[in-house]
């Protein structure tokens, strides 16, 4: 069994600038946990596989498409692929969001 704790990946350089760790990376599927402090955002983007946002802690502002809505935790957000997408922490406690894509992209995502 293979157990891997939140602060054990080191960040991963992103164009984002924000405390993004890869936990899980398999042809099927990746998975990152993303820390936004307080004021800090990802860039929008567009992402070539579906992806969906689980909350864990914080109310982030997630936008998918033309929407933006603040998510509270133990919440689940879906973005389909090639749609745009970005995470805001506007309020002033961390936020802290698992990201799933599946399956791992092959192609790079598209800065906005």
């Amino acid at each position: 069994m293979k157990i891997i704790k939140i602060n054990e990946p080191q960040i991963a350089e992103t164009p984002h600038k924000v405390d993004v760790r890869k936990l899980y990376e398999k042809e099927s599927a990746q998975v990152m946990h993303i820390t936004l402090k307080p004021g800090e955002a990802l860039k929008p983007h567009f992402t070539p596989v579906d992806v969906f946002f689980y909350i864990l802690e914080g109310t982030p502002e997630v936008m998918v498409g033309n929407e933006t809505v603040k998510v509270e935790a133990d919440s689940l957000v879906e973005s389909p692929k090639d749609i745009v997408h970005c995470l805001y922490n506007n309020s002033d406690n961390i936020a802290r969001i698992l990201v799933v894509k599946a399956p791992k992209p092959v192609a790079q995502t598209k800065l906005l």
